[in-house]
């Protein structure tokens, strides 16, 4: 599981109740604790624990860039403090998630303790000041099913924000000459998003290669892996090669500190090598390492923001949109030669020879039914976006590669979003439900969401917690 950890500045206003903000603050903090949140606590910045003023402000800011928190969460204990939390806010530039405890009854002689409603009012409008993108968790109470799922949520959003702000990707070698479809601008993914590229040419991964089987000591675990897991249906020369190719993946990630690859996975590699990539990427994905088809730098990209918005709960897979379903209206195939982790398959997956090639390295497995989320990042003409859905694993014909039919609201819709632009046939897809994750999370990226079923108002309404109710007191 993916940790992530916020800082935790509550605020309060000296006009209210000092005692009934510091109560909440408390209250705030042990339901972090109770929810296993990683938060960094403020408590011996000053007594109260609280955010209020100029020099307390400074002292917290520079206690969360030494503990290098992630996400900066602003509980109003009572009305708060809207001019701090938009300096701190702006000053720490991570994502911001704005919340207060639904107020009590007034008191029988109408006084009120704490107007947190009036305050969040106030600070969404100063960080708008502040050119501060924030997400809002709706104004209710601690035992709120909405509170833990809106935390959770925001934790989402932070390690995906997280993982757009560090990428580096390692390149090996160009893309293949016949997809001009995966061409992308590296100048301007460093100097839009600091997203940088480690390009190597195929012969240094060749050597890896060649390394790792002379070493048979670390090749050795590999192929122990995949006779446990795959049916081996290749011979014995190609399955060292397969894990050759897995450990030389691994060694280079890590020389050049990249957390995802992109390989020219045909035709060169194959007639120094003599396989398909496919089942190594496989083995490197399953770790969480994503490692993607046809050099598309893009695609990398995607499935980095997928999996940093899992938190490692699940693993995604690289796919290729490819044909209409025979039978379903709505229906797709999602298909690749055989990149997708182990985890995604329904059946025991067979380690083999891919559709359109002769080669061995490739694997064939139908991946597992039920609600999946796809996305791709893509951009041209310096304009990016995410395009962002969800779809339902469905039955279909056998198929080879790794494969999983699909069910989409509208595939004519969906076809002509593709088409159009600014995407190509890849995509990036995982068990889990991240739409609304993702979408709140390209406020902080720059990029515009765009979601391929007109469902934005409901994913609005699912932030805004509307699906949830509240326990008035």
């Amino acid at each position: 599981m993916t940790k992530i950890k916020i800082g935790f500045a509550p605020t309060r206003r000296s006009i209210f109740s000092a005692p009934d903000a510091f109560k909440y603050r408390n209250l705030t903090a042990e339901r972090l604790t109770e929810l296993g949140i990683d938060f960094v606590d403020i408590t011996d910045i000053n007594q109260e624990g609280l955010l209020y003023n100029d020099e307390d402000r400074k002292k917290i800011a520079e206690k969360f860039k030494r503990e290098k928190i992630d996400g900066l969460f602003l509980p109003h204990c009572n009305f708060g403090t809207e001019y701090q939390c938009g300096l701190l806010a702006k000053e720490l530039d991570l994502p911001v998630l704005l919340w207060g405890p639904l107020d009590e009854r007034p008191e029988k002689d109408g006084r009120r303790l704490r107007d947190t409603q009036c305050g969040l009012f106030a600070t969404g409008k100063v960080l708008r000041r502040f050119n501060v993108p924030f997400t809002y968790l709706t104004n209710c109470r601690l035992s709120d099913p909405m509170f833990e799922r809106g935390l959770k949520d925001f934790l989402r959003v932070c390690s995906i924000v997280k993982a757009f702000r560090n990428m580096r990707i390692l390149q090996i070698s160009t893309r293949p000459y016949d997809f001009m479809s995966t061409m992308c601008n590296e100048g301007e993914l460093l100097e839009k998003f600091n997203i940088q590229i480690s390009p190597i040419p195929m012969g240094e991964l060749v050597d890896e290669v060649k390394k790792a089987k002379e070493a048979k000591e670390e090749i050795a675990p590999v192929i122990n892996y995949l006779k446990k897991y795959f049916n081996i249906n290749v011979s014995s020369e190609n399955l060292v090669n397969v894990a050759a190719l897995k450990v030389a993946y691994e060694k280079l990630i890590k020389k050049y500190a990249c957390q995802a690859g992109a390989i020219q996975c045909w035709d060169q590699l194959q007639s120094e090598i003599g396989i398909m990539p496919c089942a190594a990427n496989a083995l490197l994905n399953e770790e969480g390492i994503p490692m993607v088809c046809e050099t598309d730098i893009h695609g990398a990209i995607t499935a980095l923001l997928v999996e940093a918005a899992g938190l490692g709960e699940k693993r995604s897979f690289f796919a290729d949109w490819t044909i209409r379903h025979p039978d379903e209206p709505n229906g797709e195939l999602l298909q690749h030669c055989g990149p997708w982790p182990l985890s995604v398959a329904k059946e025991k997956p067979t380690l083999t020879c891919p559709l359109a090639f002769t080669h061995e390295g490739s694997l064939t497995a139908e991946a597992k039914h039920g609600e999946v989320t796809l996305a791709r990042f893509d951009g041209d003409h310096g304009e990016y976006s995410l395009l962002l859905g969800n779809a339902l694993g469905i039955d279909g014909p056998k198929g080879m590669g790794t494969y999983l039919w699909v069910k989409v609201r509208n595939i004519k819709r969906l076809e002509a979003k593709i088409v159009e632009g600014p995407y190509i046939h890849h995509c990036v897809g995982i068990h889990l439900e991240l739409v609304p994750a993702l979408y709140e999370a390209c406020k902080y990226l720059g990029i515009k969401p765009d979601l391929y079923d007109p469902i934005e108002e409901d994913v609005k309404a699912y932030l805004r917690g509307e699906d949830v109710d509240l326990e008035v007191k």
